[in-house]
């Protein structure tokens, strides 16, 4: 009887909210610092309890070391797909550090609650624009969809990880250095444009006080680039946010 209750029920649930935890933990918005230990801990529990009805339970494993790797199989792969999309806000922070760097904002730091760190304040007011646009799409339901996808493409005890898998989050961490070059360029550029024209300035006229208005005029500078760039990133964090469940999609299928 108790073996019949545990290949039922205990079995299923452990390894379906392992999975389920390790999205939590790593996913955007749902991984957050923000959000209250208890209430990521009840989401998880709740998501668990949906998700384990709608699964054939699987043989009890029969050693301590098949529990402990499917375990980990398990908590494994829920990472990997909470950070496939966490990759596309990290890009985000990295533009913010650079365009802070060039506007002049190197040394000014704000607490960030989402990392309990000090963080270029750019780097905040970027990520949070990110987040917004990410609540906005409900990229959030995506991921969860895909949570929920991947017990039918991935049964549990089937997670099969190897170096194809850790190669693509690799390729998803290079494009987050892509994204932070791109979302930071418009800034990038007007600044070194106001640098170029300054120089030149102090050449001609050796008497303007160059480094008193350079940093004001960079900044300005720097503020109506970032104005006119803003307007093109829901579009353009669409896209990177299908391309980061694409990737997800594409480790379910190179651990199964």
């Amino acid at each position: 009887m108790a073996s019949a209750l545990i290949q039922r029920y205990f079995f299923p649930a452990l390894f379906v909210g392992l999975r389920v935890a390790g999205l939590m933990t790593f996913a955007p918005f749902l991984g957050t610092r923000v959000l209250p230990g208890r209430m990521k801990a009840g989401l998880t529990v709740a998501i668990t309890v949906l998700l384990v009805p709608s699964f054939s339970p699987r043989p009890v494993p029969s050693s301590l070391t098949s529990w402990l790797e499917i375990a980990m199989s398990e908590a494994a792969l829920g990472i990997l797909m909470g950070l496939s999309v966490q990759m596309v806000f990290d890009g985000f922070q990295l533009a913010g550090q650079v365009a802070g760097v060039q506007m002049g904002f190197a040394l000014e730091n704000v607490f960030d609650p989402t990392t309990n760190a000090t963080t270029p304040v750019l780097s905040v007011f970027y990520q949070t624009i990110a987040m917004l646009i990410f609540l906005k799409l409900n990229v959030h339901h995506w991921m969860l969809l895909a949570l929920g996808q991947s017990f039918r493409l991935v049964p549990v005890g089937t997670v099969v990880a190897g170096m194809p898998a850790a190669r693509e989050i690799l390729r998803a961490a290079e494009s987050m250095w892509v994204i932070g070059v791109e979302i930071a360029a418009p800034v990038l550029v007007a600044t070194m444009a106001v640098d170029l024209a300054l120089s030149f300035l102090s050449r001609i006229a050796p008497q303007v006080p160059v480094l008193l208005v350079g940093l004001s005029v960079k900044q300005m500078c720097g503020y109506l680039a970032m104005a006119g760039a803003i307007a093109m990133w829901p579009a353009y964090l669409q896209s990177r946010f299908l391309d980061a469940i694409r990737v997800a999609v594409r480790i379910l299928h190179l651990v199964h």
